[in-house]
């Protein structure tokens, strides 16, 4: 069981970490954006295991599949809701902190 949950984890930490390089952050912190990429993979993964059934186990590609299209469906939510109510500033791209 608990290596399943792991499982879910590491996709959805991979899965953010992707994403983070593909979009645009308009200079916002990736690391917010793994984090709720690990917090989608593990919501759809286990609405996955509850509605099918299958349970928690140590290797289950469907809920691997679901973990990874949760993340990144809570990382794109995530940026389009913080990018429109939250950062106001015009945009500028920043190098380095």
């Amino acid at each position: 069981m608990l290596v399943g949950i792991i499982g879910w984890v590491l996709v959805g930490l991979l899965v953010g970490f992707i994403i983070s390089k593909v979009l645009d952050l308009h200079g916002d912190d990736p690391r917010l954006g793994i984090g709720v990429a690990a917090g989608g993979a593990i919501i759809f993964a286990v609405l996955y295991t509850v509605i099918s059934g299958a349970g928690v186990s140590a290797f289950n590609i469907w809920s691997l599949v679901f973990a990874a299209i949760g993340a990144g469906v809570a990382v794109a939510v995530w940026h389009m809701i913080r990018s429109k109510y939250v950062s106001r500033a015009p945009y500028t791209r920043r190098s380095s902190y």
